[in-house]
């Protein structure tokens, strides 16, 4: 075997072809030094005293379903200049790994085409070897997330797993990455982020949030100046849980049999945009009926129609009117569910027409956690909690996209 196909073959430099042997079905070569290229690992001197060879067997690149090991004596020297006294430096594998740098690339090409169980399979690994592979990768590239350049930020909860575990992730709006991935949620969980924040010396304009009240105090007690913009995905969707509860209320409280029977399965049908109403399904149909004979629900149904036209003016100024005319609705209602939620609107009035200063949304934010929650699915959980956050990080990179 020649010294070009060891190169261009296995990455190898330096060695020359010794032996092959064939061994439960793996091909094993045996190679030697090139001892011209000896030196030492510390000054680089090649005034040099071999002190004999330790063997060690590495992981290469496959040929055909064969797998390949390269068995090479590793020489022990002592270095006549400086003194040292230890193992030469091998350029083709990283210290205390069996398998090569080119082994280590190949194992994450195939990572991006099938699981790491399939991968572990295929080339006769064990699972913890290649997601070691993976994390180092990961790590490298994501461990450290750029902070300097950040301007616009959305801030979100997820839940993971079936026991409710929460994380916080924080997302860069520009860049469409998860920047930054805090354990539990609420205010605590952002703790590590801000000291980070504050010394890449990042200027955030905005901040897309939900009206949580522990996440407002954390965002204006670190980001004084950076203004809050209320999600209006979120603002909707709480006004749907009021309006749900509502006709809940609404269907127990009423004695007629024949209004239970139509108010029943009605509960989709209130929180479906009108424009996604299925006709041959008769839901529209249904929702009118439901309405026609059920005042109070009509009313908080159609002041949720109402709400939506909120983030859909030409102005800020048409925005805040309409606002203002919806509040001042809400409360002559005499519906106690729609007085209340007004008094919430008004007291988050400001992020809510903050939208129209930074148009921005939490929205893609929920695009990644369905991409998180599938992740989760695929790798069946994650026992290393570290390396799950790291593929979180790395999920909005295709080229460095890693199937679980």
């Amino acid at each position: 075997m020649s010294t070009s196909l060891l190169y261009h073959g296995f990455g190898l430099i330096g060695y020359y072809y010794h032996s092959a042997k064939y061994v439960k079905g793996k091909v094993i070569f045996t190679l030697s030094k090139d001892l011209s290229k000896l030196e030492c690992p510390e000054c680089r001197s090649k005034s040099l005293t071999r002190r004999g060879t330790v063997d060690r067997l590495f992981k290469t690149l496959p040929i055909g379903k064969k797998q390949i090991l390269l068995h090479v004596p590793i020489h022990r020297i002592e270095c006549n200049q400086c003194g040292c006294l230890k193992q030469e430096k091998i350029n083709f594998a990283d210290p205390k790994k069996t398998y090569t740098h080119s082994f280590k690339r190949y194992v994450l090409e195939l990572s991006k085409l099938t699981t790491i169980k399939h991968v572990a399979q295929h080339l006769g690994l064990s699972w913890d070897t290649v997601k070691e592979i993976q994390k180092e990768y990961l790590h490298r590239h994501f461990g450290k997330p750029r902070l300097k350049g950040l301007r616009y930020l959305a801030i979100d909860e997820i839940s993971i797993g079936k026991k409710h575990k929460y994380l916080t992730i924080v997302y860069d709006l520009l860049v469409g990455a998860v920047v930054f991935i805090g354990d539990g949620k609420g205010a605590d969980a952002l703790d590590p982020f801000w000291p980070s924040l504050k010394r890449s010396g990042a200027c955030i304009e905005a901040v897309s949030i939900d009206m949580s009240p522990a996440y407002i105090e954390a965002v204006r007690c670190n980001l004084p100046k950076a203004t809050v913009v209320f999600d209006h995905f979120h603002v909707i969707k709480y006004f749907n849980d009021r309006l749900s509860e509502f006709r809940r209320q609404l269907y127990h409280e009423t004695k007629d049999a024949q209004e239970k029977q139509i108010l029943k399965g009605t509960r989709w049908l209130l929180l479906k945009n009108p424009d996604n109403l299925i006709e041959k399904n008769r839901e529209r149909e249904h929702l009118e009926e439901a309405l026609r004979i059920n005042k109070p629900l009509a009313t908080a149904y159609y002041m949720k129609e109402e709400l939506r036209q909120i983030w859909n003016q030409p102005s800020k100024s048409e925005a805040k009117k309409l606002l203002s005319h919806w509040i001042a609705k809400a409360r002559k209602s005499e519906i106690r569910m729609l007085a209340k939620f007004s008094n919430t609107i008004s007291a988050h009035r400001t992020g809510i027409l903050a939208y129209y200063d930074y148009r921005i949304s939490t929205g893609p934010l929920e695009g990644t956690n369905n991409k998180i929650k599938t992740l989760q699915r695929q790798s069946y959980g994650f026992r290393d909690k570290e390396f799950f956050k790291l593929k979180i990080l790395a999920i909005h990179q295709s080229e460095y996209a890693l199937i679980g």
